[in-house]
This record gives C-alpha cells, structure tokens and sequence, in this order.
C-alpha cells in the first residue's frame, strides 16, 4: 500500500454516536450526535473540559462500551455487530491502550507485562521480541524488576512498551501523562509519539495536556457531550 492509500484509509470512524445514561433525575445525555473518521497512522487528541464525555467517546471507539444510537467502525468493522467476545477479538488483533494508572500487572516483572499480549496474539518468540521493545523505552537494565519497583515513568514506559508490543492499528491513551510531573511527563509524550511514527500506528488520546494535544495532528474538542471543534495542525 502506497502513503497516499494509507492516508486515505479511514481505520477508526463515529457516526451520529450518542450515549445516554439513567439517572435519579432522569436521562443523562453524556454524548450526542458525534461523528468523525480518523485516516490510518494519523494522531489525533480528544480534548474538551471534565464531564465533556472524552473518556465515554473513547471506551466507545474501544469497543468496551456500546452506544445508545448510532456505531463506530473499527478496522472496517462495525462494532455494533459483533458480540462481547468479537470485540474482544478486534481489541486483541487491533488495538493498543495506555492509561493514566498504567493498569500493568503487579505480579508480572516488566518483561512479563510486555510479553503477555504477544503470548495472547500468538507471537513466535514472545520473550525475544518483548525484550526487543523493553530495550527500546529504555528499560534494558530494569526488565527484570516488578512495577512496584519501578517508578511512574518507568512504569509508563512499560506500558507503552506492551501497547506497541503487537504493533497495533490503533493506540488509545487516556490521559498518559496525567499521573507524571511534567519533567517526566515531557519525556514519555516524546516517547510514545516516536514509537507511534515508528510503526505507523494511528494514535488516538485523551489529555487534559495542551501541550500533548498541540503534539498531536488534529484535535477534536468535546463540549458537553457534543464535538464543536476539529482542527489539524498547520503543514
């Protein structure tokens, strides 16, 4: 596939996506009427204030939650078709997160962390090629130490080791840097953008970090659950 085909390939896709949620004082509205197509390899930040509905419009891009009308396409899936396990499916073969908290497993070393979604994909040589990654976050001398070793960007950089591990067509992050001073923070967001332009993943985050947004090739700003703004960067 040519850059130019890979441009115009549209991987991730809302259309007319609303979520509503029932509350004491009736039906909340989180999300409402929000469409939008993300070309492959492109990076794009989800910005907009707390209660805007970023983290709910990214559980949905994710597949880990439905929304009440309209549907999102993932890798020319609609998600909407496919049962629970489907789109566990789709996540496994296509998708890659980061969170804030790190989410990594307590009782796997940081090598093990990175290896276990290559274990679950099938990779051939698991442990070569977490190391492979391991080494590449910068982590060469500390594969071997458990996340309660580690320190917050340590940590981070093991998650972003495990989410690039399987080369994924989509990374999500949820607010990657939120947890770090912004020394720290700095370093991981050069980080996770060099892997990102490295293995042509198309990089989707939420961040309440503005400079992290300006980073990235488009923002998308929530406003009360409705998109009121989609700008790309100046070429």
């Amino acid at each position: 596939m040519s850059n130019v085909d890979r441009e115009a390939e549209i991987v991730l896709s809302a259309h007319e996506v609303s979520k509503q949620v029932s509350s004491p004082e009736g039906t909340l509205t989180i999300l409402a009427d929000v469409s939008f197509g993300i070309n492959a390899g492109e990076s794009v930040a989800i910005v907009g204030a707390s209660g805007a509905g970023k983290s709910t419009l990214l559980a949905l891009l994710a597949g880990l939650d439905l929304p009440t009308s309209g549907y999102v396409t993932l890798n020319g899936q609609r998600l909407d078709a496919l049962d629970e396990d489907g789109r566990a499916r789709i996540r496994a073969e296509s998708v890659g997160f980061v969170f804030q908290s790190f989410h990594l497993v307590p009782s796997l070393n940081a090598l093990e962390n990175v290896m276990l979604p290559l274990e679950l994909a099938g990779a051939a040589a698991p442990r070569e090629e977490a190391r492979r990654i391991i080494d590449r976050v910068g982590l060469k001398e500390r594969w071997s130490h458990y996340p309660a070793q580690l320190s917050g960007g340590e940590k981070q950089r093991v998650a972003l080791a495990r989410a690039f591990a399987t080369e994924p067509a989509v990374l999500f992050a949820d607010e990657p840097t939120g947890n770090l001073d912004a020394r720290t923070g700095s370093t991981i967001m050069e980080l996770m953008f060099e892997l990102n332009k490295s293995f042509s993943t198309t990089l989707v985050l939420v961040t309440h970090d503005s400079v992290l947004a300006e980073r990235s090739e488009r923002v998308l700003s929530l406003d009360a659950g409705r998109l009121v703004g989609d700008e790309r960067a100046a070429a």
